[in-house]
C-alpha cells in the first residue's frame, strides 16, 4: 500500500527482484536484506544486511528496518541442492529466527507473508491440489517447507500468511532451473539439448503473476493460513519445448542424459488456485507462451 515500508528477504533473488519492481510501482518503500555486505539491491530504497542464521543481527535489521509488511523469501530453493543440512538450517531454522526478530522488534507488524511450496505435496494421489491435500514430500527441500510451516504455528500471535507457489519462471531465473536453461539454449543456437525426465508435468506461472499474488495477499484480508499460487494447468516439458520451437523458429533436438534423471521426480504437479482467487480476485495475466517470448526476447538473462 503506498508510502507503507515493505521488508524483503532474499531481495536480492530472482523473485526478489522482481517483487521490488511490482511493489515499487504500488508505491511502498521497499527494503531489501542481504545475507552480505556490498550486495545493494536494485530498486530497493535501502539494504539492510542479515544472516539467517544471526538471531541478533536479525533483530537488529527489523527493528532498523521498522517495517508494515515482511515478505520472507530468502530460502535453499533449489531442489538438488547437495547439502542437506544446510537446507534444513536456511529454509527452517533460519524462518524461525526472522519469527523471533519479529516478535521482539516488530510486533505490531501488519501481515508477515512467507514463501512456502508447492513441493510439499509430493506425488500426490488427487489431481488438482488444493490447500487440503495433506504434506508428502518426496525429497528434503519439500521436507524442510513441511518443516518450517509447521513452525511456523508456534508464533500464532503473529499476522502470518503462507504462500505455496509451483513452478514459475521468467526473466533473470538461474539456469540451474529447467526453463531458463532451455531458453539459454535457444537463446544460444544450439541445435540440440540433454535433459533428465522428459515424462513430467508442471503448473508453470510467470514470475511477475505470482509477485502480483503476493501483494495482494499483503493488502487482502487472509481468510486461511496457505494459499496455492499456481495456474491450474499440467503442461508436460515436451510440450514446453514445442513452444519454444514455434518461438524460436527451428526445432531442437532433446536427448536423455541419465545423470539428469532423479528416482525421486514428482511425474505430474498441478494444483487448484480457487481458493487464493477467492481471496484475491485473477491475479494472472500472462500465458506460458507470453513467459517463454519474453525470456527469450532478453538480451541478457537478470
Amino acid at each position: 500500500m503506498a508510502n507503507d515500508t515493505l521488508l524483503i528477504t532474499g531481495a536480492g533473488g530472482f523473485t526478489g527482484r522482481h517483487l521490488i519492481a511490482a511493489a515499487h510501482a504500488k508505491g511502498y518503500r521497499c527494503i531489501a536484506m542481504a545475507q552480505h555486505a556490498g550486495s545493494e539491491v536494485s530498486g530497493a530504497h535501502n539494504t539492510l544486511v542479515a544472516d539467517l542464521l544471526d538471531p541478533a543481527a536479525l533483530e537488529r535489521t527489523v527493528a532498523q528496518a521498522a517495517p508494515d509488511y515482511i515478505v520472507h523469501l530468502a530460502a535453499i530453493s533449489f531442489v538438488a541442492h547437495g547439502n542437506t543440512s544446510e537446507i534444513y538450517r536456511v529454509n527452517q531454522l533460519g524462518t524461525i529466527n526472522l519469527l523471533d526478530a519479529i516478535q521482539k522488534s516488530a510486533p505490531n507488524i501488519k501481515k508477515v507473508l512467507i514463501a512456502s511450496s508447492a513441493n510439499i505435496y509430493g506425488n500426490a494421489a488427487q489431481l488438482p491440489i488444493t490447500e487440503a491435500t495433506p504434506p508428502a514430500p518426496v525429497n528434503h527441500y519439500g521436507m524442510s517447507k513441511v518443516t518450517m510451516e509447521l513452525a511456523t504455528k508456534l508464533y500464532a500471535n503473529l499476522p502470518i500468511v503462507m504462500s505455496r507457489p509451483f513452478n514459475y519462471t521468467g526473466c533473470g531465473q538461474n539456469s540451474n532451473f529447467l526453463v531458463p536453461k532451455i531458453v539459454n539454449a535457444f537463446k544460444a543456437g544450439q541445435k540440440d539439448i540433454e535433459l533428465g525426465n522428459l515424462d513430467v508435468s508442471r503448473d508453470f506461472s510467470d514470475v511477475r503473476d505470482v509477485v502480483a499474488a503476493y501483494l495482494r495477499l499483503l493488502e487482502t484480508k487472509s481468510t486461511a493460513p496457505a494459499y496455492n499460487v499456481c495456474s491450474g494447468t499440467p503442461t508436460s516439458l515436451l510440450t514446453v519445448m514445442k513452444m519454444l520451437n514455434e518461438l524460436a523458429g527451428y526445432e531442437m533436438q532433446v536427448s536423455v542424459n541419465p545423470d539428469f534423471v532423479r528416482s525421486d521426480e514428482i511425474k505430474t504437479l498441478y494444483g487448484s488456485s480457487a481458493l487464493l482467487e477467492s481471496t484475491i480476485g485473477n491475479y494472472r495475466e500472462f500465458t506460458l507462451p507470453d513467459t517463454l517470448a519474453w525470456m527469450l526476447a532478453e538480451k541478457e538473462a537478470g
